[in-house]
């Protein structure tokens, strides 16, 4: 049995703290903030993302909570033009074994919470920021901001994207800001008219700008994402945004999305995130995970699904308490590759189906409306396909 170190108690931590108990080990989570808990509001869980949550044993939990939509569709911001509908019912089950379904953050977060608390192996501990790791060959000493010392076996960093973790092991500085300022709100379902509530994913691509908006809470609230590809130099989290100034910024917004839009309150802005992919996340003992490894943008949804995917071979590559560096760097090498692409992808969608203007969205909506169900699913198969998480060959 080893004794595994959690930092962050996120989405990414919980569902390693599970993946890593299953094999019999030893686990502390060790989290910044004063609870555990999950800000935010909707996100998108394709396929794979379920087939690791069926592993981490709180699949059916979250499917209790979620909200399986039929269709993820692609509209014309200005003109209310369907692009594509990209249909998630029987034949995009069938092909990828799992639906496609939305939920709140924290209808994702609880199961995984709720499952840690149930295991005796997990110790969950609050008011513990991670500031920095010392090891040598025989273990590793996470070193707490208030001082104190917790050693382990193994350290995982799921400590999100300013992990502090990863600047002492990669040392890459800030994150890239993105230059794009994302409003969002949740709704109330009943506050929405009939004629504009839809069981869909709706994107409504504009010239430097998107809305995006789709039922969460079981149906009974409606999530409402804007972004403005504006240029912004600072990262904010969560800071309050007027109504007025939200509206001000898609003035060019179709009618039909308009409405919807109208209807947010209660508006918060972030600036989104990224970094550029890296080739080392393993320094001996200690490893990067999620967010902390391999953050990207959200256009297209696999943030989460890639932290849960992670989470899933960690646990099966641990499966005891031997040769554990070498185990860390088979981790690395069996992930990288996969999560870099989600990464550059997440920037190229952004660019070239998100925010495109003039020829450039001339050219998308040609592509997008020439495509086949068949065409749409094999686009997405290489990321909602992945079923399985363990090593890609045999462990010796």
């Amino acid at each position: 049995m080893a004794r595994i170190l959690i930092a962050g108690g996120g989405i990414g931590g919980l569902a390693t703290a599970l993946s890593t108990a299953a094999r019999g080990h030893q686990v502390t989570v060790l989290e910044r903030r004063a609870e555990f808990t999950e800000l935010g509001a909707g996100i998108q869980l394709a396929p794979n993302a379920f087939h690791a949550l069926d592993t981490l044993g709180v699949g059916q939990a979250v499917r209790d909570r979620a909200v399986f939509v039929d269709a993820l569709r692609v509209m014309d911001g200005t003109t209310d033009r369907t692009l594509t509908t990209m249909r998630l019912t029987e034949d995009y089950r069938s092909q990828f074994g799992n639906p496609y379904a939305v939920v709140h953050r924290s209808d994702l977060y609880q199961p995984l919470l709720d499952a840690c608390r149930d295991k005796p192996s997990v110790e969950l501990r609050v008011d513990s920021p991670v500031m920095r790791y010392d090891q040598d060959e025989h273990g590793v000493t996470a070193v707490l901001g208030s001082g104190e010392r917790v050693d382990g076996d193994v350290l995982v960093a799921a400590d999100g994207i300013r992990s502090t973790v990863r600047g002492q092991l990669v040392g890459d500085g800030e994150p890239r800001v993105s230059g794009h300022t994302i409003y969002r709100s949740v709704i109330p379902m009943d506050r929405v008219p009939p004629a504009l509530r839809s069981n869909t994913v709706t994107l409504w691509a504009g010239p430097k700008w998107h809305f995006v908006h789709y039922p969460i809470g079981g149906g009974r609230q409606l999530n409402l994402a804007a972004t403005r590809d504006d240029g912004a130099t600072e990262a904010l989290v969560g800071v309050p945004a007027r109504r007025d100034h939200v509206l001000g910024q898609f003035i060019h917004l179709g009618h039909r999305a308009r409405r919807l839009l109208e209807l947010g309150e209660q508006w918060r802005s972030w600036v989104l995130c990224d970094r550029d992919p890296v080739r080392e996340w393993v320094d001996g003992r200690v490893v990067l995970l999620g967010d902390a490894a391999h953050p990207m943008l959200q256009y297209a949804a696999q943030g989460a699904c890639m932290a849960l995917e992670d989470a899933v071979l960690l646990g099966t590559l641990l499966d005891h308490d031997a040769d554990l560096p070498p185990r860390l760097a088979r981790f690395r090498d069996e992930r990288r590759d996969r999560t870099a692409k989600a990464q550059r992808v997440s920037r190229a969608i952004g660019n070239s189906v998100y925010h495109p203007r003039g020829e450039a969205a001339a050219a998308r909506n040609a592509l997008l409306t020439g495509m086949s169900q068949v065409d749409l699913r094999d686009e997405v198969a290489w990321l909602h396909g992945a079923r399985r998480f363990d090593a890609a060959v045999p462990l010796p």
